[in-house]
């Protein structure tokens, strides 16, 4: 999790949302090549969980420019004794927090707000041979979702990911548990 400063005047304020030898820093060691923009219409909209795969795998940074929404990374290490849970955080347009989400972890977010956009930072380039998932209602993650209650607004794609059980993760586990967040 990563607190970004803002320096406000009547005008408004102004925020450095990354710089590379900041976040190295704080740990995030990654360079980004590829920037991605969202924007979700409706409340209750679930993008994820979605990963790519080596050799094209992305760490990802990620941030709420409008609206708000629940960010989650899942822990997708084969080995790791923290495999398939998750943290979350708020990330909105007013908080202006960021989640840094490793390689080897599951993306997804829900929108709580309409017309939320998000921006992220990616570490590797879209290789669509390598784009993943894993199902969003999948029981072993048991991960309770603050949705409508209507439900998700789902795309087609994440409707047919495959849950976590018989799934071989291409990701190896490098000696680091999922901890809970802590704010830099």
């Amino acid at each position: 999790m990563i607190k970004t400063r803002r320096f406000g005047d009547d005008r408004g304020w102004f925020s450095e949302t990354y710089r590379q030898d900041r976040f190295a820093e704080l740990g995030v060691p990654d360079l980004f090549v590829q920037d991605n923009h969202s924007y979700s219409r409706h409340v209750g909209t679930l993008r994820g969980i979605h990963f790519q795969s080596p050799p094209h795998a992305q760490a990802k940074l990620v941030r709420c420019v409008r609206g708000r929404i629940i960010d989650y990374a899942v822990d997708l290490r084969a080995g790791s004794p923290t495999f398939g849970r998750h943290v979350a955080a708020e990330l909105s347009a007013d908080n202006g927090d960021q989640l840094y989400i490793p390689v080897g972890f599951g993306h997804a977010f829900v929108t709580l707000e309409p017309d939320t956009e998000v921006s992220y930072k990616v570490s590797d380039v879209y290789a669509p041979e390598t784009d993943g998932g894993i199902a969003w209602n999948c029981p072993t993650l048991a991960i309770d979702w603050p949705l409508p209650p209507e439900g998700p607004v789902l795309s087609a794609k994440d409707m047919a990911l495959p849950p976590l059980e018989g799934w071989a993760s291409p990701f190896a586990y490098d000696g680091v548990p999922l901890g809970p967040l802590s704010e830099e």
